[in-house]
């Protein structure tokens, strides 16, 4: 008996390790973009060329944890921003890239917090609307911690 109890426990422990490594491995697959210069009627624009891996991953459902950034100046629970990194580093605030965020279009509306939080959903990769991020999660849920 004691020995099915360490079996599930281990094999529980494996399923928790495994998932948080695949949560850090999108962000850690995402950050595999680099940029070409291009122009329109504005100037020039930074235009993401995504990897390999990160093509493979395309209309596939991800899991990514990280902070949600309140936008123009307000929070919207049905669309928001995610990011990596802590607000004071994310992008728009500190030293973070543009892959170190997305926009989630949520199915549900959630409440703000500070607090870590695990989105799951479609991701779209975006190289040619300006307006949005690169990285877009669609039909995205709030995953329970």
């Amino acid at each position: 008996m004691k020995k099915g109890a360490f079996l599930i426990g281990l094999l529980l422990a494996l399923a928790t390790f495994s998932q948080q490594t695949y949560a850090q491995g999108v962000w850690k697959s995402l950050s595999e973009v680099t940029y070409k210069i291009s122009k329109d009627n504005f100037g020039e624009l930074y235009v993401p060329v995504f990897s390999e891996n990160i093509k493979k991953i395309e209309g596939k459902v991800v899991e990514a944890d990280g902070y949600i950034i309140p936008f123009e100046g307000m929070f919207k629970p049905n669309h928001i921003i995610l990011s990596s990194l802590p607000l004071a580093e994310c992008f728009f605030c500190g030293s973070g890239g543009p892959e170190t965020v997305m926009e989630a279009m949520l199915t549900k509306p959630i409440k703000y917090t500070s607090k870590r939080v695990k989105v799951r959903g479609k991701l779209t990769l975006n190289a040619n609307d300006p307006e949005k991020l690169m990285y877009i999660l669609k039909e995205a849920v709030l995953v329970e911690n």
